[in-house]
């Protein structure tokens, strides 16, 4: 097998290699695949773009949420301009 098909991989291979990449089980020899991968093909840069977003959004929530009360009293507001 010559050297360049070792180092070259499929957009599928690539987009594993991401996903591997996102939860620290890749290894050197498939980070290094996918960084030359994505230096010539746009969709896989966009696919693991969107998949760092998504890693990011998962490990920090910034999402608030209301109290009991206060869902409780919005529950009744609702309620009560429904009767209106």
């Amino acid at each position: 097998m010559s050297k360049a098909k070792k180092i070259l991989v499929s957009c599928s291979e690539a987009n594993h290699f991401c996903d591997k990449g996102q939860y620290k089980e890749s290894t050197f020899w498939e980070k290094v695949r996918l960084n030359i991968h994505l230096i010539y093909c746009k969709a896989c840069r966009k696919y693991s773009s969107n998949n760092g977003k998504l890693t990011k959004l998962v490990k920090n929530p910034k999402v608030i949420s209301i109290t009991p009360s206060d869902k409780e009293a919005m529950k009744k507001k609702l309620q009560q301009k429904m009767m209106d």
